[in-house]
């Protein structure tokens, strides 16, 4: 262990030595925040903790498999301990102990598309018009309300006179009834009935305090409200509770996540060590300079500064370009000439701020035949064929889920409708039973008449699966029910490209079942059904992506947290995209910053290069839209930038303009008199007053913001020249060109 030791730096090592008692590990974007966590796991483990008695939480299941590994790799009990992400180790404390609250440990979790499809059901239920009322907004509404751990009951007392919110009351009731109904949880509910179910029963939440005696929390600053209280719960005994993050890299206050978690620690745990790691062992020296150089614009962080032992690397490179187009040719002709330079595709990473900008730079990559893999689109789990078959698998585990039974009732199409599957539900209501039980009656329903057959054969085919679940593996049931059902026969009768697509997803699905069964997730413990479908509700897009593999890719960069490449481009880098137009028009200054912090996610993704792209002209909403510069772009340091604006692509003559430290000029602190600019032998007009002077800044209707450098008289009219944020250094005529103070 000592040798292990030896490895680290004097702040990482005496980090992992810091083992009992609380511990703030301010760990900057590659500072080795892993490899802390996993030795002091080992360490943990060497000086006679039981691994049983250690828990680590990640955020995605790609960081804990790795953790895991990692630590197995230097301990031999290292797999042992339970490493997790917060919604795996709620499920894991529910599945045991919420018969508690009301539900079997059969539930089923329930993702974004299924719980919008009940309140759409609600909303037309109560005659509400989704136009005065967006279901969306309901969604939003509920699941941060149970973020604050505040049920439909207490939301409901607090919301005096407020139509909206009244009418929101109504529906999370009728939500929260709904989903007991069904024995389905959502994604919010993982971890807030995982708290209700600690916070009452005072066993359960004491036989967790004992078995987790030592807990590790990864990116705590992305930590909301209700997993702030679940990790305060379990460590309120033993109080050895190690959270290591980065206040500089909290990017999800938009879903929850609450910067003060992190920010108040030291006021939670009186007595807590802070421990910072600065030193960086990912990024080139200008890479680090230019994000501590943007990071150290917010407020609202803890003090600190990358710093490392690497090269000191190129400047980043800047680039203009004239549209949206232009733009994306010049990533893709980048990456190629950085390919024949020796770089691998797998090197490149293009990041940008949301995702249908990634339009125009996939275009361009199959254009040029360059490999990519896009990231953040629809997740694999998310595709309708593998949600049809997903949904026939849950309603086995769980006969009351009627939303996964009302998805699939009549996929094959069975020629059941929407008119015959609302007669079952109003059965269904009218003599207290579920959904599943009312198709069996399908004979004393009124009105169903010639749809009778169809129902009880689709009831029959369930029963059937049912029982065939109890006698096969995963995937000899998933290519039971596809050939029982005619699911694949139907897509290879329809013969498209998009069906073929389909079974290829629907076999890679199966493959997928393969490997759960050869024990390749779950190694350790006995397979099911049950844990399979967790495994697959519980997975993300990120979680997908193999290492090695030969493809540039495509990401937003939210997703890209966590991760590096040797080279990186964010891309639209534009006001109104980044920072987003709803962060300028926020009264909220923790918006801003938390744009801020994006950007310096972004930066520090890179090890060797960085690009910073922008377009003049973007296609948007079917429009072109002249965009400014990003306001960010003044944050960076132009000392540490290679700036090249590409000029008119249909001009016959291709040149680059560069702007180099000579002629990039601060902002000065006075306001020179503007006479004293003026040349004594050119007369000074007479009808022209300026209300700005060399130093202010100024905006022009088409060049947009820019900083005076200097003022002369040209008869009747000044000459005024400007350093503009978008073009560069322009020589107007003040009043023909309408100059306005900024």
């Amino acid at each position: 262990m000592e040798e292990l030791l030896n490895k680290l730096n004097p702040m990482q090592k005496k980090a992992v030595l810091s083992t009992e008692g609380a511990l703030l590990l301010l760990a900057g974007a590659g500072s080795g925040k892993t490899r802390v966590l996993t030795h002091r796991i080992a360490y943990l483990i060497n000086k006679g903790v039981r691994p049983f008695n250690i828990l680590a939480i990640t955020f995605t299941n790609k960081a804990a498999k790795e953790m895991k590994e990692r630590v197995h790799s230097i301990c031999e009990t290292g797999n042992q301990v339970l490493v997790s992400t917060f919604h795996s180790l709620c499920v894991r404390i529910l599945r045991r102990d919420i018969s508690r609250i009301g539900y079997t440990n059969k539930f089923t979790i329930y993702d974004a598309e299924d719980a919008e499809r009940i309140i759409r059901d609600i909303m037309k239920e109560y005659k509400i018009n989704d136009e005065l009322l967006k279901p969306k907004e309901v969604i939003g509404t509920i699941s941060r309300q149970k973020d604050k751990l505040i049920t439909a009951n207490v939301y409901a007392q607090n919301i005096g006179s407020d139509f909206r919110k009244k009418l929101i009351s109504e529906i999370y009731i009728a939500y929260e009834n709904r989903l007991k109904t069904n024995n389905a949880l959502d994604f919010d509910d993982l971890i807030f009935k995982t708290v209700q179910l600690l916070a009452n029963n005072t066993d359960v939440l004491e036989y967790y305090q004992e078995r987790f005696k030592y807990i590790m929390v990864d990116e705590y600053q992305d930590t909301s409200t209700s997993q702030y209280m679940l990790v305060k719960l379990l460590a309120n005994k033993y109080k050895n509770l190690c959270v290591v993050g980065d206040d500089d890299q909290s990017i999800y206050g938009w879903r929850g996540a609450d910067i003060n978690n992190i920010l108040d620690f030291e006021k939670d745990f009186k007595d807590a060590t802070v421990i910072k790691l600065e030193q960086n062992y990912r990024s080139s020296k200008t890479i680090l300079d230019v994000a501590n150089f943007v990071i150290k614009n917010n407020f609202g962080r803890k003090e600190k500064s990358l710093w490392t032992e690497n090269e000191q690397g190129c400047l980043i490179n800047y680039e203009k370009c004239n549209s949206d187009r232009d733009e994306a040719t010049f990533i893709a002709n980048e990456i190629l000439k950085k390919i024949k330079e020796g770089y691998s595709y797998k090197d490149f990473a293009i990041l940008y701020r949301a995702n249908h900008l990634s339009r125009v730079l996939e275009e361009q990559m199959v254009r040029l035949s360059i490999p990519y893999k896009l990231y953040g689109g629809v997740n694999f789990y998310g595709r309708k064929e593998i949600k049809d078959i997903i949904s026939y698998l849950k309603v086995l585990e769980n006969p009351n889920d009627e939303i996964s039974l009302k998805r699939i009732i009549n996929v094959p199409k069975r020629g059941i409708g929407d008119a015959s599957i609302l007669k079952v539900s109003e059965y269904a209501k009218e003599n207290n039973i579920s959904f599943f039980e009312a198709l069996s009656k399908a004979e004393d329903i009124q009105d169903l008449s010639r749809k009778t057959k169809s129902i009880l054969d689709f009831y029959n085919i369930i029963i059937d699966f049912r029982t065939k679940s109890e006698q096969f593996n995963i995937p000899d049931l998933i290519d039971y029910i596809l050939d029982k059902t005619g699911y694949l026969e139907e897509l290879k009768k329809e013969g498209t490209d998009e069906a073929l697509g389909r079974i290829s997803n629907l076999e890679e699905f199966i493959s997928k079942a393969v490997e759960y069964e050869e024990g390749q997730v779950y190694d350790d413990e006995e397979t099911s059904l049950t844990k399979f479908l967790e495994e697959v509700a519980l997975v993300a897009d990120i979680d997908s992506m193999e290492e090695g593999e030969e493809t540039v890719t495509l990401m937003t960069l939210h997703s890209s947290k966590g991760l590096e490449f040797p080279v990186v481009f964010i891309s639209g880098f534009e006001e109104g995209i980044f920072p987003t137009y709803r962060t300028l028009i926020s009264e909220n200054p923790s918006d801003i910053e938390e744009e801020r912090r994006l950007l310096y996610v972004g930066i520090t993704r890179a090890q060797k290069e960085l690009y910073i792209t922008n377009s003049k002209s973007r296609l948007q909403n079917g429009k072109y839209m002249n965009n400014a510069t990003s306001s960010f772009f003044k944050e960076l340091p132009k000392d540490l930038l290679n700036i090249k604006e590409k000029t008119d692509r249909f001009s016959n003559i291709s040149f680059s303009v560069e702007e180099t430290t000579n002629n990039y000029r601060p902002k000065p602190n006075y306001k020179p008199n503007v006479a004293s600019y003026l040349k004594k032998e050119i007369p000074i007009p007479k009808n022209v007053s300026l209300d700005f002077g060399v130093g202010d800044n100024v905006r022009h209707f088409k060049f947009g913001l820019g900083t005076v450098l200097n003022i002369n008289p040209a008869g009747a009219d000044y000459e005024v020249t400007i350093n503009f944020d978008n073009v560069g250094e322009k020589k107007l005529m003040a009043n023909l060109s309408k100059l306005k103070k900024a």
